[in-house]
């Protein structure tokens, strides 16, 4: 990764006085379905900030809100200090969105993809060529500037479109599923990017389903179930205050889970049986593995990690499908 890339200049947002998103027994219905129901968000400045969920959750309709494209139906939602109710046009002029789905156009060049959207934001053209250049050197596209969208492969297009998030020098960038799609490497190139971003202080809130993504980039984040917020934190208190330090896991032959499961619950303060394997949630990890030879039991393999988000995440919404 060459450190010699232009970043892009500091964010605006000195006349906000609070929190850059303050969110208070938020609504969201659809006819009779109620999507959000009743949450308490607090953004601060500079903070990275993630929302968690399954499909279904209510992650989209609260960003769609936070984006002031969709209209509270209850409560009160403050973005930028500004009520998007009254100053929507105000409010989407200082944010960065950047959907899940890339909305690039392919029919001129990636430069031009950056000038052309500046113009919606009322910058002359002198400012949008600067803020340009500024931004594909930002993401490294530099080289392929003057190429056309479609020769660009995934990750470039998603550097593409994060850029183009930000050239109105926003003071909130969205980001809905930023890496989804990538390959490792475009993945961890995205989020090199993203961390400079909030070094140089832009307040970034994203949804992902990704956990070690979140664990990456996001500060603080909540995660959603069924509309409401069941937990929120930082990923480490969050690990530590609805997981264990380490998890032991053990295979053995098919239909033989169960069996095991019940004789060794007694070696960790959680156990999980899945299809394919059992799941010992202590923080002990290498004790509960000794443990369990030590009882006659011979695993086909044995794995201790560390606790991770993803461990928290199935804890509190479950690892049913949700459509």
């Amino acid at each position: 990764m060459s450190e010699a890339a232009t970043e892009p200049e500091p964010v605006a947002g000195g006349d906000v006085d609070g929190p850059m998103i303050l969110a208070t027994g938020l609504r969201k219905r659809y006819g009779r379905l109620e999507a959000v129901c009743g949450i308490d968000v607090r953004v601060e400045r500079g903070e990275a900030f993630g929302f968690l969920g399954p499909n279904g959750a209510g992650k989209s309709s609260t960003m769609r809100m936070v984006g002031a494209v969709s209209p509270v139906s209850a409560g009160e939602l403050r973005i930028l200090g500004m009520d998007p109710a009254t100053d929507g046009p105000r409010i989407r002029a200082r944010l960065g969105v950047c959907p899940q789905l890339d909305t690039l156009d392919m029919e001129i060049s990636v430069r031009e993809n950056l000038t052309v959207y500046g113009r919606y934001f009322g910058m002359s053209r002198a400012e949008c060529a600067r803020r340009a250049d500024e931004l594909l050197s930002f993401v490294q596209l530099t080289d392929k500037a003057d190429g056309k969208v479609e020769e660009l492969s995934g990750g470039m297009k998603r550097r593409l479109s994060i850029a183009r998030s930000l050239i109105n020098s926003p003071d909130v960038l969205l980001l809905d599923e930023p890496t989804t799609g990538l390959d490792p490497q475009a993945r961890h190139l995205v989020w090199e990017r993203l961390f400079r971003l909030k070094q140089r202080g832009v307040t970034l809130v994203l949804t992902t389903h990704y956990m070690d993504e979140a664990e990456q980039l996001c500060d603080r984040l909540v995660v959603m179930d069924k509309g409401l917020i069941v937990a929120e934190g930082s990923p480490a208190d969050l690990i530590r205050a609805h997981s264990t330090r380490e998890v032991t896991e053990l295979r053995f032959g098919v239909g033989e889970h169960e069996d095991v499961a019940r004789e060794v619950k007694d070696l960790a303060d959680r156990v999980e049986v899945l299809p394919d394997r059992v799941l010992l949630y202590t923080d002990d990890g290498e004790a509960a593995a000794v443990a369990v030879h030590e009882r006659g039991l011979q695993p086909t393999s044995v794995l201790v990690r560390r606790s991770t988000l993803e461990d928290v995440f199935l804890r509190l919404t479950g690892r049913t499908l949700v459509d």
